[in-house]
């Protein structure tokens, strides 16, 4: 009888995504460098090599209201950090990059995601604000904080736009309309309170528009009383000498006329007029 022989056990083997290259021995020498240029160039070099697998986690934050270039420019600062920091005797380079950078594009929504959408073309002022900035400081001897002018040149913008786009830099997040613009005290102030209010005016045309047709519902004598009575200031009893009836029936007829232009302005919902 026949050995009974035993399918050969599968065995997991950890597969390397499609975009990571094999920068091991690149790593190796990167790791027996104490600095200098030629640290700094293979620097560039392994992350340049490995920026289609940042790009490619960068993609799953797409759908989150920022641009595939920002988000790219953010990925690329996690994976500068991964590179810097990588130790190669603790695993494979993607084990360790994949989580810095996904948290580096995490860490980015969380402190600087829009609370205020913004025009599109500022948005992109921004990005290019935001990219002359780290070019500049990238130089050899630049100022920590590049001039307005200094921006401009390297962003091929004018000088109004860099400032669009500055201020765009620090716009993400909304101010409480209770923020306090003093320390507090009595004579504290917030943000409210410096305010305009609105216009009465603006409700008087409402109440205006609101009250037109159930005017026109009306007699010629009916919105003549509620005129000379509203708009002219007249008192009841010279309406009624006007008209030679008592100051009772006008009180009645301005009541009833009231009650009318109201019900037509509370129209219900069905389209069926109050009744009068």
């Amino acid at each position: 009888m026949p050995a009974h022989t035993s399918a050969p056990c599968a065995t997991r083997t950890h597969r390397r995504p499609h975009d990571a290259p094999d920068t091991a021995a690149a790593f190796d020498r990167f790791a027996h460098l104490d600095g200098g240029p030629e640290r700094e160039l293979l620097s560039e070099e392994i992350v340049e090599a490995w920026l289609p697998m940042a790009h490619r986690i960068a993609r799953r934050f797409r759908d989150k209201g920022e641009s595939t270039e920002d988000l790219q420019q953010v990925a690329a600062m996690g994976l500068v950090k991964a590179v810097n920091h990588y130790e190669p005797e603790r695993g494979a380079f993607e084990s360790y990059a994949v989580p810095t950078i996904t948290g580096e594009l995490r860490r980015h929504f969380r402190d600087r995601m829009w609370d205020v959408r913004v025009p599109r073309r500022i948005q992109e002022l921004r990005t290019k604000v935001r990219r002359a900035r780290f070019e500049l400081l990238d130089q050899p001897g630049s100022s920590p904080q590049p001039g307005i002018p200094a921006l401009a040149r390297q962003a091929e913008l004018t000088k109004d736009e860099v400032r669009d786009g500055m201020t765009a830099l620090d716009s993400y997040s909304a101010t409480s309309l209770d923020a306090q613009l003093t320390s507090g005290g009595p004579d504290g102030f917030s943000l409210a309170d410096t305010l305009g209010v609105t216009d009465p005016g603006f409700d008087l045309v409402t109440d205006r528009e609101a009250a037109r047709e159930g005017l026109q519902q009306l007699p010629s004598r009916e919105r003549t009383i509620l005129y000379l009575s509203y708009f002219e200031g007249l008192t009841q009893s010279r309406i009624a000498e006007r008209f030679g009836i008592s100051q009772m029936q006008v009180s009645r007829l301005i009541a009833k006329s009231c009650a009318t232009v109201r019900a037509h302005a509370l129209r219900g919902a069905d389209g069926v007029w109050v009744s009068r």
